[in-house]
């Protein structure tokens, strides 16, 4: 992986967080067998538009959610949204995790560049601009 240059502390950590989030996701994943063919036992690579499809449902879910004033079913002491979020988000590390992706450096990166981001500033959304 490829860390952002000169890190402040705070991102160390986040960036330090997201890659052991990423490591997790993807081992859990592989010792789950979704890296192998269920009727050979041979490695597989995962087809992208399939993986990306399941991300998209899992924000769905969160929206289902969120329309329904929903708590999770499998963490009935969890919010609906607070759960499908996490669900996108682990499964977006795992993916990045297979194909060698730095997603932690980029999250870093592109924090630092909405920061900057003229159409991100409130003064330029404020009238006319973006909604969301």
């Amino acid at each position: 992986m490829n860390a952002p240059h000169h890190m402040n502390a705070v991102e160390l950590r986040a960036y330090e967080g997201l890659l052991e989030a990423q490591r997790l996701a993807h081992k859990t994943a592989t010792d789950a067998g979704w890296y192998l063919d269920p009727a050979t036992g041979e490695p597989v690579t995962r087809n992208f538009g399939e993986v990306v499809a399941l991300m998209h449902s899992e924000l769905s879910e969160a929206l289902e959610a969120d329309r329904k004033g929903l708590m999770d079913d499998k963490l009935p002491h969890r919010d609906g949204r607070e759960v499908e979020f996490a669900d996108c988000i682990i499964r977006i590390l795992d993916t990045a995790a297979a194909l060698g992706l730095d997603v932690a450096g980029a999250v870093i990166e592109k924090n630092r560049f909405n920061k900057q981001r003229a159409d991100h500033k409130l003064e330029n959304r404020a009238a006319g601009g973006k909604r969301y």
